[in-house]
């Protein structure tokens, strides 16, 4: 397989694998945190949602629009203004599911030559369509990474009570 149908997979996943580590999470455990100031599963899933949405925006500028400027935004101002601390993480989880969905079935059909299109991104510089693809397959992946080492710093809280 070459490159870009590998990395096409590997964005597909970070559904399934947010999915998987979030199997199974409810009631206290959504609101644990590692450490005062930093984010919970609630607030992770929440904004790993809202990050794809932003990334749906973008792939169809850069997909559409001649080098098109992409605008950074304030992660944890978005946290704390669209009240991530109350969202339901099932819920958050299928927009996130949903939404990459549609970015996949848009991003698998289009020809190779459209992942070279650029956008001149606020705090990046330029960046190609294939190098967005791979900071939202990585966002997923070390979100999930992220989650699981929550998870399991919950349980060790608990089994010491």
């Amino acid at each position: 397989m070459s490159e870009l149908p590998d990395l096409l997979e590997r964005y597909r996943r970070g559904a399934e694998l947010l999915a998987m580590v979030l199997t199974g999470v409810f009631g206290e455990e959504e609101d644990f945190a590692i450490a005062p100031g930093k984010w919970s599963i609630r607030t992770i899933v929440a904004h790993v949602a809202d990050a794809e949405l932003v990334g749906a925006a973008r792939f169809r500028q850069v997909i559409a629009e001649e080098n098109p400027a992409i605008n950074a935004y304030d992660q944890d101002a978005w946290a704390r203004n669209l009240d991530y601390a109350h969202r339901k993480p099932k819920q958050s989880l299928e927009t996130f599911r949903r939404i990459r969905a549609e970015n996949y079935g848009l991003l698998k059909d289009q020809p190779p030559v459209v992942f070279e299109r650029t956008c001149m991104h606020s705090e990046n510089g330029i960046m190609t369509l294939h190098q967005m693809l791979e900071g939202y397959a990585g966002h997923a992946e070390s979100h999930a990474r992220q989650l699981q080492e929550i998870r399991d710093a919950y349980k060790q809280a608990k089994s010491k009570k």
